[in-house]
């Protein structure tokens, strides 16, 4: 009985490496975010049809800024990666859309953000709230109900 566990245990065991040796740990780690839900390959694929804008702020300001003002607003952020220029969102803790804000250092006072998604409505949903953060007339943290009455 024991020995026929230890058999499937091992032969599960030589099943992973292979998969790993076969696809590499990269898509295996790929492989397991997808699982746990916060896998960012589907917004980095998706950024070829990103709205796209130049912000007159200089990369990490502009990071920083967007990242509270997205929080601010309700916005659940499920990924974070500043040496990869990337903020990775869900629409709120209710709608999980996925949506991804992508940074471009276009110099020291200029940066480009696209805001990619599989969803028109997410990356729209998102680049508005950006906007949002950005406009003078606007404080932080302001509600939707605001941000809503505007549009």
């Amino acid at each position: 009985m024991i020995g026929s566990w230890l058999k499937a245990r091992a032969g599960a065991f030589v099943f992973v490496l292979l998969i790993c040796a076969l696809f590499g740990c990269a898509a295996t780690k790929e492989a397991a975010k997808c699982v746990l839900g916060v896998s960012t390959k589907e917004l980095e694929d998706s950024r070829e049809n990103a709205i796209k804008e130049k912000l007159n702020c200089a990369y990490s300001e502009c990071y920083k800024d967007i990242l509270e003002g997205l929080k601010s607003r309700g916005t659940y952020v499920y990924a974070q990666d500043t040496k990869n220029k990337m903020i990775a969102v869900y629409v709120s803790e209710e709608d999980t859309t996925p949506v991804g804000v992508f940074f471009k250092v276009v110099d020291d006072k200029t940066t480009q953000i696209e805001v990619s998604s599989p969803s028109v409505y997410g990356k729209e949903f998102i680049a508005n709230r950006i906007k949002s953060i950005f406009s003078p007339g606007e404080k932080k943290g302001s509600s939707d109900a605001k941000e809503n009455a505007n549009q």
